[in-house]
């Protein structure tokens, strides 16, 4: 069980491998953080067997935080029957977990060694995008550029991509059908596919698949989701115009 918004540095094979040797009833992945008090946090012996789970304590028994990345043996499935919905009338993973520890089951953990990123908010999502284009990007470019084009560091462009009199300073990753026309396109960018950027200076940021930037002079730190529009006007008078969907942040 993988929870969407969890990010780690490596896949999860050599786990995978240690739970099938070892055979526990459940695996849990856990990470020593700076404020457990934000997290659910496990207490566990020091053979790494997991005690008991409390989450966002006041006064955590220690610093490990559980990831969201969990095995489990079908003695899950018998925890789940046990459990009462929590008061978010939602049956809780944590819940089934402690339910396990509490049935006697061998509940064990593994502490990660490397970094752990939750992008449940717009700028954890940055960061982690950030983070990915870093540490995994590599430069290929599969689409087309000019000769007025400038291309520098480590840039990834997909298939029916068009680069036209713009600059791109990697890392960025541009996806396939894209255009980018007299642009900017700043470090830890990532632009999806049939995307169209025009007379528009981007960095940092994330702009999801459909979407369109014109005439922006400068967008940054912004995580833009798909078929959305960002266009300036020079005609219109100084007045905004927005459809702004659930749950979204403006700043002008």
């Amino acid at each position: 069980m993988y929870l969407g918004d969890n990010l780690i540095g490596s896949g999860i094979e050599g786990f995978v491998r240690e739970f099938r040797d070892t055979s526990p009833d459940a695996f849990i992945l856990l990470k020593e953080v700076d404020n457990p008090s934000q997290f659910g946090v496990a207490e566990v012996s020091g053979e790494g067997r997991v005690l008991r789970l409390i989450e966002k304590p006041e006064v955590p028994p220690s610093n490990l935080a559980l990831v969201g990345i969990y095995i489990f043996s079908p003695q899950i499935h018998r925890a789940i029957e046990r459990i009462k919905p929590s008061r978010r009338g939602e049956l809780e993973i944590t819940d089934a977990i402690q339910e396990l520890i509490d049935m006697g089951c061998n509940v064990k953990s593994l502490i990660l060694d490397m970094w752990w990123l939750d992008t449940g908010k717009k700028d954890d999502m940055l960061t982690a995008n950030a983070t990915v284009l870093d540490e995994w990007l590599k430069g290929n470019i599969e689409g087309e550029t000019d000769d007025a084009s400038r291309i520098l560091g480590r840039v990834a462009v997909g298939r029916g991509s068009v680069i036209m009199e713009s600059t791109i300073r990697g890392p960025v990753v541009i996806g396939e059908n894209t255009v980018i026309k007299n642009a900017f396109i700043g470090p830890h960018t990532s632009i999806g596919n049939n995307v169209k950027v025009v007379n528009s200076s981007v960095e940092h940021s994330v702009i999801m698949d459909g979407s369109e930037l014109r005439n922006i002079e400068r967008l940054e730190e912004s995580l833009i989701g798909r078929n959305v529009r960002i266009i300036r006007n020079n005609k219109m008078h100084k007045a905004l115009r927005l459809m702004i969907g659930d749950d979204s942040v403006v700043e002008v």
